[in-house]
């Protein structure tokens, strides 16, 4: 009776973990991929050898994030609406800017934590990577509606900035909107969040407790792995309104590329990342899966789907890399004065 009871047990025990070890199978099948563990493999993913990344770059980088004398007026810095603290967003449905305007399209600030591993950037995926779309929101007369000519004057004339450059770059740099942009480009490259799902696309199983190993599972067998995937788990340029009409899709008049193609936004981190959509219209993430449901796959995600589906995305809240807000330089009389016209 013992042995029976032995051998139901480890039959049991061989069942359970054939499951799981199906399941991650099944992921990686599905296209995902995990952040690497090794920061020389993670270099190769994120780095250019054009240019670089190093201590200094990366550190100049971020004092020009936060630095609002980027923007016209000088109160509007890239962390306004990318802010580190929430997500790497703004919390508000459509970005606000330069003269408190909102967005003129109604658009909602997409997260910049993870944006490295992005194929296209912008809603309308406009930009190929990070250091061109750096230059976007500065000159946007709705965002920061500073011009290249501005932002020159303005970090040319601060002289511990032209040093930072010098030791970052070497002396014969020229400090133009494009070094200044794409330097803003390279701190945002290290803005990765490893999460507990890429500890389980690593192999180790435990890292997903057993009710987001099922949501896995249902995010995968519903269809949303076909465009939630990748390293980036989305970042993608991918049609919408495929099966069904958007129930929002008359706040903005945002329709997407020419083609009519709208970049898949991460989920990296999407619990943290209300409002949902290009447009920001949906708070309830269990919601926004539902819609997503009808609106991409023209099927009913019942509550308990979503209910399993969000168990799953709380795997993706990633560890955030630990930023000290930086002292910054000091203006001078030569600095252009702040601009709120």
């Amino acid at each position: 009776m013992k042995i029976i009871k032995t051998l139901s047990i480890c039959a049991l025990s061989a069942s359970v973990m054939f499951a799981s070890s199906s399941l991650l199978t099944k992921a990686k099948e599905s296209g995902f991929k995990a952040i690497p563990t090794n920061n020389a493999e993670l270099l190769k993913l994120i780095d250019d050898k054009e240019n670089p990344l190093t201590a200094e770059k990366i550190e100049l980088g971020k004092k020009l994030y936060f630095d609002p004398r980027v923007s016209k007026s000088g109160i509007i810095s890239c962390n306004t609406c990318h802010n580190l603290g929430l997500g790497g967003v703004d919390g508000v449905p459509a970005a606000v800017g330069h003269k408190w305007t909102a967005n003129p399209h109604h658009l909602n600030s997409p997260t910049v934590y993870n944006s490295v591993f992005f194929k296209s950037q912008f809603w309308d995926g406009r930009s190929p990577h990070l250091a061109d779309q750096a230059k976007g929101p500065i000159e946007a007369g709705p965002e920061m509606a500073a011009p290249a000519s501005l932002v020159e004057k303005r970090i040319t004339s601060i002289p511990e900035y032209v040093k930072e450059f010098n030791v970052a770059y070497g002396k014969d740099a020229k400090i133009d909107f494009d070094l200044i942009s794409s330097t803003i480009s390279l701190f945002e490259k290290t803005l990765v969040t490893p999460a507990p799902f890429d500890d389980y696309l690593h192999g180790n199983e435990n890292a997903l407790n057993d009710a987001q190993k099922k949501g896995l599972n249902t995010f995968i067998d519903k269809g949303c792995a076909s465009c939630h995937n990748g390293i980036a788990i989305g970042g993608t340029m991918q049609p919408f309104e495929l099966a069904a009409k958007y129930k929002f899709a008359s706040v903005g008049d945002f329709a997407g590329n020419e083609q009519g193609m709208v970049k898949t936004p991460t989920l990296r981190n999407i619990t943290e990342t209300a409002p949902y959509y290009h447009n920001g219209q949906i708070w309830s993430l269990n919601e926004a899966i539902k819609e997503m449901g009808s609106v991409q796959l023209g099927i009913t995600i019942t509550d308990q789907e979503a209910d399993e589906i969000k168990d799953f995305l709380a795997s993706l809240k990633g560890k955030k890399p630990v930023i000290t807000y930086p002292q910054l330089p000091e203006s001078t009389l030569d600095t252009p004065k702040p601009d709120f016209n």
